[in-house]
């Protein structure tokens, strides 16, 4: 009930406010200028990124972000220009939930946050260290701050545009939202290869045969 009301909430104030910023963002900015705000806000997430893959094992990975990040940072003009991605080397995107899963931490029960959205309960605990590790956060002219965080939330809305039609044909927007969200950020945490149901099936069979 909570999380239907929260998500009603966060309809009507998409609907008033950011829904038709981020349209109007698209009609007037260029797409060109679009992908080089989406660029310099991911760039800003890569050091955050980086420690996440040294926390979950994955030390290759971890340098290649901040490699990622010198380059995109430098060459790439402060992240305008994903210069490392044209270069070859890859994104390896990961948050502190993540980490937590990895490290076994349960997901707990879904939650819709005021104005953020889906999440997890454990990634909404955690939510805060990536805010933390994002230097964005740290720059102290509060002014030009604020102004970077509103392109970025605008930005990510616009980019978003394009599920609305999903949504709106379905019979039950809340639990598609949800659904969605869940496959997705499963498919985040195992990089893409999450176990299939047969693999879940198995596992649960030979834990159950080990009892006997």
């Amino acid at each position: 009930g909570f999380n239907r009301g929260m998500y009603r909430l966060n309809d009507v104030v998409d609907k008033v406010t950011t829904r038709p910023t981020a349209r109007g963002y698209n009609a007037v900015v260029p797409g060109p200028v679009r992908q080089g705000v989406t660029n310099f806000s991911r760039n800003l997430l890569t050091p955050g990124s980086s420690l996440n893959n040294f926390l979950q094992g994955k030390p290759r990975d971890g340098l290649g972000e901040l490699l990622r990040f010198v380059i995109n940072s430098t060459v790439g003009i402060g992240g305008l220009f994903d210069v490392a991605t044209h270069s070859g080397l890859e994104a390896k995107t990961e948050d502190f939930g993540q980490t937590a899963a990895v490290w076994g931490v349960p997901n707990g029960p879904y939650v819709m946050l005021p104005f953020r959205g889906p999440r997890t309960l454990r990634d909404a605990i955690l939510m805060p260290l990536d805010i933390l590790t994002d230097p964005l956060y740290h720059y102290d002219n509060s002014s030009v701050r604020d102004r970077l965080y509103v392109l970025r939330i605008i930005n990510l809305r616009a980019q978003l545009l394009s599920l609305e039609d999903m949504l709106d044909d379905s019979g039950d927007p809340y639990i598609t939202l949800r659904e969605s969200y869940l496959q997705n950020r499963e498919f985040e945490i195992y990089d893409g290869n999450p176990p299939s149901d047969d693999d879940e099936f198995f596992d649960e069979f030979f834990d159950e045969e080990e009892d006997y």
